[in-house]
């Protein structure tokens, strides 16, 4: 029994001595290496709408990258390289390489491998400093459709603690000392086209995304944002992207009124207000300003000559002209028949009544003879 024991005690202290021998050397034990390029791209920026992670953003011509290295110190990489028009990066080594069309750990794997062959598991991160402008496309109803530049403020907190500034989107403002990303959305974007027309289907808003998997266009339900606050349908516009505003086959009264006041509405629209009015001319009114706030912004009807039946000229965007009478109560509320929301260059007629018509009548006749009755006064002195 003492002869087991013996042995039991040798064998474990021989296992303590081999252990002690073959112990990992001291480089195995320092602290952790920096946060990989997944890790960093697990983190979205931060955005004030809907949030779109650096891991789905696509790289291109006009990015601004921050390319580090770590455990290499033969590699001296410098802080920033930007994509240049052919869509490479220039680097030291292993001269331009293409990123165009990448993800920000796809360009890190990229160069891991392009490094690989001269150093031995090389640890290489991209990041986005400031992310380049895109080109969106704007058709539909809206106030200008056509093709729109729009500048991402999608930029780091180091580019920004260096450059001291941010830039506003759309309008090139200088804000202040920001940090984070306010990434272009879809409500920016029409923004941009002049905002909605009147005739808008903001439920039913389609994004055509280029070189996208997806076979269906991406639908937008900006009624749900208004209405409820769901930031998630303020969708983020990607570079290549077609926004399509469809016409809505019928509109309500309350809920127009309410996507008027929204940003995404232009700030004005013009209405031209002609005839027995104290201000003549063209209006600009927020949009669906109904037809009895328009009379009062041009002063109101010219008083005991107007008559109170107006007449609504509209320009339809298919060519065509429409008119229509409509009796004037100016304390009538919003209605679609007795005093309905105007669009944009409307044309409102109002008429002299019959007492105005016969004076005015009576005064062109007796005008003239006014007239020489006044040279006879002159000579019979």
């Amino acid at each position: 029994m003492m002869k087991g024991t013996n042995r039991l005690t040798a064998r474990l202290l021989l296992l303590v001595l081999i252990t002690e021998c073959y112990s990992l050397p001291a480089f195995a034990q320092t602290s952790p290496l920096p946060p990989t390029v997944e890790q960093q791209d697990a983190s979205p920026p931060q955005s004030s709408g809907a949030r779109q992670p650096e891991s789905a953003y696509i790289l291109g011509a006009g990015d601004l990258l921050k390319i580090d290295s770590y455990d290499t110190p033969d590699l001296v990489l410098e802080t920033r390289y930007s994509v240049l028009p052919d869509g490479s990066v220039n680097l030291p080594w292993v001269g331009s390489l293409p990123v165009a069309g990448l993800t920000l750990k796809q360009a890190s794997d990229r160069l891991k491998t392009a490094y690989g062959k001269f150093i031995k598991n090389p640890t290489v991160t991209v990041g986005l400093i400031a992310a380049r402008t895109l080109k969106i496309g704007v058709i539909g109803e809206v106030t200008r459709p056509g093709s729109y530049i729009i500048a991402s403020n999608l930029v780091s907190s180091s580019a920004v603690s260096t450059t001291g500034t941010t830039q506003n989107i759309l309008t090139g403002q200088q804000g202040g000392n920001e940090s984070g990303s306010q990434w272009p959305t879809v409500s920016k974007a029409i923004q941009a086209a002049g905002g909605i027309t009147e005739q808008a289907d903001i439920r039913q808003i389609q994004i055509r995304r280029q070189g996208s998997l997806e076979t269906e266009p991406l639908t937008v339900n900006l009624w749900a944002f208004l209405s409820a606050g769901d930031l998630t349908q303020d969708v983020q516009v990607r570079d290549g992207d077609t926004i399509v505003i469809p016409k809505a086959t019928s509109v309500d009264t309350a809920e127009a009124l309410q996507v008027a006041s929204s940003n995404f509405s232009p700030d004005a629209i013009k209405v031209n207000v002609v005839g027995e009015v104290s201000t003549p001319g063209a209006v600009a009114v927020k949009p669906n300003t109904t037809l009895n706030q328009a009379i009062l912004a041009a002063g109101g009807f010219k008083g005991g000559r107007a008559k109170k039946a107006v007449e609504l000229i509209r320009l339809n965007p298919d060519g065509t002209v429409s008119r229509r009478t409509i009796a004037v109560n100016l304390s009538q509320n919003l209605d679609e028949k007795s005093n309905p929301p105007l669009r944009n260059n409307d044309v409102v007629v109002v008429n002299r009544n019959a007492i105005a018509q016969i004076g005015d009548t009576v005064g062109t006749f007796l005008g003239p003879l006014t007239g020489v009755l006044g040279l006879f006064t002159i000579f019979g002195r």
